[in-house]
């Protein structure tokens, strides 16, 4: 495995980046130093708000490329790369899709600022983690403002309680089970391999060039895009049979000891 062609590095946040208590190491601050002296970009790709993921990578937020939203929102030095919002009538829409089943918690994710419902308060300080910009709302149908995405949240499976209420919108829209709690249903092209290809094609840098790493279903399109994509070894199934390449868990420095090689 030869990485000294490298130019580009993504990593998806939880599950990847981030160990079990969300935390960033040290030691990834440091080695991203060494990749800046290098000239090799990063980006954080995550489905979480732009806003959260500034202030998880706060020492270097004015340094990295960040991917927020699963792909819907895209920037780098304060220029927006990509704007992907929901088309406004697909946001009643998927409300509708979601009404009479218990234990969704719905949020309307925008650009700076998430909304949910005040019915979801119990869900409250779980959405905390994610995003740290948010209001709460009596119907989240009145909300007229434009929508990045819809993320829903149940507290015990994604896969067996949200993703069948919502498979039906696939095609017009794009449904992605993006953890083990959550789906993101947004506009069809907001997704990180959307977003990656976009931050490809504007600093020249190929997929032979590229080095990501996923752990879940929303890590898919960009692991495409990378001839060097590597999967935690917590990841989910899917990425680890799409990925060409495997490293440890998040908790055991998944991320940084593919770095070590790296800038060896």
């Amino acid at each position: 495995m030869d990485l000294s062609k490298i130019k580009l590095v993504v990593s998806d946040m939880d599950g990847t980046l981030l160990n079990s208590n969300h935390e960033v190491s040290d030691r990834f601050f440091s080695l991203f130093e060494q990749l800046k002296k290098k000239g090799i970009l990063f980006a954080a790709a995550s489905g979480r708000q732009y806003n959260s993921i500034v202030d998880k990578l706060a020492p270097i937020k004015d340094d990295i490329i960040v991917i927020a939203e699963n792909g819907g929102f895209a920037s780098h030095h304060g220029k927006e790369i990509v704007f992907n919002p929901l088309p406004q009538k697909a946001k009643n829409v998927i409300l509708d899709s979601l009404k009479g089943v218990k234990g969704l918690h719905p949020v309307l994710c925008g650009k700076n600022n998430a909304y949910l419902s005040t019915s979801s308060t119990e869900f409250v300080e779980k959405l905390k983690e994610y995003y740290t910009e948010y209001t709460l709302m009596e119907d989240l149908q009145t909300f007229d403002g434009q929508v990045l995405k819809i993320a829903i949240y149940h507290f015990i499976s994604s896969e067996k309680y949200i993703y069948p209420v919502v498979k039906h919108l696939e095609g017009d829209l794009k449904v992605k089970v993006s953890g083990a709690n959550w789906v993101d249903v947004s506009n069809i092209n907001a997704h990180k391999g959307f977003a990656l290809q976009k931050v490809q094609e504007m600093y020249n840098i190929t997929p032979s060039e590229t080095l990501v790493f996923g752990d879940y279903n929303n890590d898919l399109e960009m692991m495409a895009l990378a001839d060097y994509s590597f999967a935690m070894e917590n990841a989910h199934p899917n990425v680890k049979k799409a990925a060409k390449y495997r490293t440890v868990s998040n908790n055991d420095f998944g991320v940084e000891r593919v770095l070590d090689i790296l800038l060896m």
